[in-house]
């Protein structure tokens, strides 16, 4: 499908059909948050422009249409987009401060707050970006051996015995945590069985041409590339692993929190908007698509995005479903209240694969890190539902719950770990 015949809405057509759009789903900002109210008061953003790193991903759209819809204007301050390369770039130019905030995977945060592989450096979770929408993917030459699930593919690596490669996206991030945590309930150690390498999200599909892998994890829309080029099939999506589960932040340095809170606090109110207007209709998925397409973000053709946001999967062996739990960007307000039971999720999956030698103290270093008075207070202004614990609880595929309140034993309670 050619992309220029895709893009029908120009920037300034965009801009004023979104104002149109806005209009009627916008959230209802007090004056707290009105881009017109803080010239004259204490609650102006101290730092009028922003540089936020993102990486050629479907979910970077909740901050490019902050940015396209001037949406960051409204709220007192300008987003200047920095397209990354890989999620190790993200991570050096955060704590050099090169980036002042990123769209982020949720481990990279935790593991650069707490130095793993990486200077050590106070980090703040703003929000959570987006829930879902990741998947696993393999390749046609494994499915053409019979791997096309987890069951199939823990069989074929006790029958033929060789080299099997996966690729993540970052050792701490979440695509690691997916893959790992997938593979080790199917009975694969996803240390000791496999080789398990490191691929920024943009080279995955090129990889697996090649031969490069057997299987990889990484977000959309580089899971249906592979479908649409005809090299890879999707195993299983990361909302079967674990239903809503967290997946990309908002992510700055804690002292960049600290210095500017005011600015932050007008970041996380455009970027709330921005993923409302996302998910009130099929027809702004439908634009959202349109627009991150375009070379400047993603670099693909709209139809690779727009079906799997519009929640229609196919795993490119002839299955097709309608999934209500695809990617999710606001939903009422549920997918961006930063839990801290989610942060320390990763901190227990870190734990598990020996990342951290040593049980970090779980819950205070989520408290240092997710940002929860920041937003509450950005969300409150803006009349976004807050929820009445800052704990979740959630049931992956094994059965396994997990609600925060013993992480120690949650981490040590699996049968195949480092």
């Amino acid at each position: 499908m050619n992309l220029s015949s895709n893009i029908t809405l120009s920037r300034r057509s965009l801009l004023a059909k979104g104002s149109q759009a806005i209009a009627g789903v916008a959230l209802q900002a007090s004056p707290l948050l009105s881009g017109f109210a803080y010239a004259q008061g204490s609650d102006a953003p101290e730092k009028k422009e922003i540089r936020i790193g993102f990486i050629p991903l479907t979910d970077c759209a909740s901050i490019v249409m902050a940015s396209v819809l001037g949406l960051d204007v409204k709220h007192g301050v300008k987003f200047v987009l920095d397209k990354q390369a890989s999620w190790a770039g993200v991570r050096d130019k955060l704590i050099s401060g090169e980036l002042d905030m990123a769209h982020a995977l949720y481990g990279l945060v935790y593991g650069t707050h707490l130095g793993v592989g990486s200077t050590k450096k106070d980090m703040a979770v703003l929000m959570t970006l987006n829930h879902n929408g990741q998947a696993i993917t393999l390749s046609k030459k494994l499915a053409s051996s019979g791997a096309i699930d987890g069951a199939s593919l823990a069989k074929l690596l006790k029958t033929d015995k060789r080299d099997y490669t996966f690729a993540q996206t970052f050792p701490t991030g979440t695509h690691a945590m997916w893959l790992n945590y997938w593979l080790a309930s199917n009975g694969i150690d996803p240390i000791r069985d496999v080789k398990n390498i490191t691929v920024p999200p943009p080279q995955m599909v090129a990889n697996m041409r090649v031969g490069n892998m057997d299987g990889y994890c990484v977000g959309e829309p580089w899971n249906h590339r592979a479908i649409a080029d005809g090299i890879g099939i999707t195993a299983i999506t990361t909302q079967d692993i674990w239903k809503d589960h967290p997946e990309k932040v908002l992510a700055t340095q804690g002292d960049f929190a600290k210095k500017y809170p005011n600015t932050c606090r007008a970041a996380i109110a455009a970027v709330l908007e921005a993923g409302k207007w996302i998910d009130a209709s099929l027809v702004n998925k439908n634009k959202m698509a349109e627009t991150i397409a375009d070379k400047s973000y993603v670099n693909t053709s709209v139809d690779v995005i727009n079906q799997r946001i519009l929640g229609r999967y196919q795993n490119g062996l002839g299955k097709t479903w309608d999934d209500a739990n695809h990617m999710k960007f606001y939903n009422d307000g549920a997918v961006n209240f930063p839990y801290l039971s989610d942060g320390m999720w990763f901190l227990t999956q870190h734990k598990r694969w020996g990342l951290v030698k040593e049980h970090p103290d779980y819950l205070n270093v989520a408290k240092q890190i997710n940002q929860v008075d920041l937003y509450k207070s950005a969300a409150t202004a803006a009349k976004v539902s807050l929820p009445k614990d800052v704990l979740r609880t959630s049931k992956l595929l094994d059965g396994v719950v997990w609600d925060g309140k013993d992480p120690r034993k949650y981490a040590d309670g699996f049968k195949i770990k480092a």
